[in-house]
């Protein structure tokens, strides 16, 4: 392990908890927001997709500004959008000034999805990278452990306002970190100045690439079943089976365990049998799984202890695909690293919106829906596992 390279995935991991507590912390107030403006659970969930709709639009941005000014600056930026879409979540009067401040919130929160992962791409390549995001992952993991459960004893101790409060104060030590525990990866002399005809021109090399789209969407789709489930969980487990908010946070701790748990021995597994093999395994896995669940749950046998573990196991599968996809699709672009990690972010958050927003309709406050969506979303990503890797891999992407 080179030196300081545990010490960057703790940075980078820390910076990137911004987005994910935006998320998990807020999931066991939703049926609280949904009571307080005396709105629909369809309504609610649109603070969500909101959410990952404007953090995949934003990532657009901060990808060619992080390869024009450096890694820093874009970090400063969007963590300061942040701070303010925070803030206006706190005090929002009505459920359209919430969906409007979180659309803020991850305009902001958008540059620690994307910088983070260029910063990686300027360092290692190849399984050292897949190592450096698993670590990272590693890092996040504490977030769907401890958000949710910090969500649910802010609600105890006042209202769910408190949760977008503590979001703020967030923010700010974020910048602070960024400032004294993060160097600069990307000195002057690589820098590319952002002009839209060559901007346009990278976006269109990227998409005629099929191995770049191809891997991005495999975790799309994969972050899109994560997304059904984030959207839908905490009225199905609080609705159909009664849990409390702390529940719910203990039942979502589980599912996530099985992901980054997954995550770890994904580099390993990559050295082993070669990253395409893995991921087409993972995926495999993956789908399986998820038709299996859905297939108990059409059969009636929907009792919560086997949705937990059957969820544990599709998402632990599906935490071998992300971080070496995430990785595969950068490889053959290091020159433009910023905007090919800002594109393939892009269209994974559209991919997950875009779920939310299709099966939102169909939520009856029961399992099936969410797990049909799950099974919907994990069986896409073995398709085109199967396409984008059946032939044989590029040099350097087998090992």
């Amino acid at each position: 392990m080179q030196p300081g390279f545990l010490r960057s995935a703790i940075v980078l991991g820390l910076l990137a908890w911004v987005g994910p507590f935006a998320i998990d912390m807020y999931l066991p107030a939703l049926p609280a927001i949904a009571e307080d403006f005396g709105t629909s659970v369809t309504a609610t969930q649109a603070t969500l997709t909101a959410y990952f709709i404007a953090f995949g639009i934003a990532q657009l941005v901060y990808g060619p500004m992080a390869d024009w000014v450096g890694r820093k600056r874009p970090i400063y930026v969007g963590l300061g959008i942040f701070m303010a879409g925070s803030l206006a979540c706190a005090l929002a009067p009505s459920i359209g000034w919430l969906v409007a401040g979180r659309s803020v919130q991850a305009l902001g929160a958008a540059t620690v999805m994307v910088v983070p992962r260029a910063i990686v791409r300027d360092l290692y390549t190849g399984t050292q990278a897949t190592r450096m995001m698993a670590l990272i992952m590693l890092v996040i993991s504490v977030s769907p452990m401890l958000a949710p459960l910090s969500g649910a004893g802010l609600i105890a101790l006042g209202d769910w306002r408190l949760i977008f409060q503590l979001l703020a104060v967030a923010a700010l030590l974020s910048i602070l970190l960024t400032a004294f525990g993060l160097p600069e990866t990307l000195p002057p002399e690589r820098r590319v100045p952002v002009r839209p005809r060559a901007l346009l021109s990278g976006i269109r090399n990227l998409l005629g690439d099929p191995r770049f789209v191809g891997l991005t969407l495999i975790g799309g789709f994969g972050m899109a079943s994560f997304f059904v489930f984030l959207s839908s969980a905490s009225f199905v487990y609080t609705g159909q089976y009664g849990l409390s908010p702390v529940g719910f946070s203990l039942a979502f701790a589980v599912n996530a365990i099985g992901f980054f748990g997954a995550s770890q021995v994904a580099p390993n597994l990559g050295d082993r049998f070669g990253m395409a093999r893995m991921v087409l395994v993972a995926t495999t896995g993956f789908a399986v799984s998820a038709l299996i669940l859905l297939g108990l749950t059409l059969a009636g046998f929907d009792a919560l202890f086997l949705l937990i573990a059957m969820l544990f196991v599709t998402n632990s599968f599906f935490g071998l695909v992300m971080a070496p996809v995430m990785v595969m699709a950068l490889d053959d672009h290091g020159d433009k690293a910023g905007l090919a990690s800002s594109l393939g972010g892009t269209l994974q958050m559209l991919a997950g919106g875009l779920m939310i927003v299709a099966t939102g309709p169909f939520f009856d406050g029961t399992s099936l829906p969410m797990v049909a969506s799950i099974a919907f979303c994990a069986t896409t990503a073995l398709v085109l596992a199967v396409a984008t890797l059946r032939s044989a891999p590029r040099p350097g992407m087998a090992a």
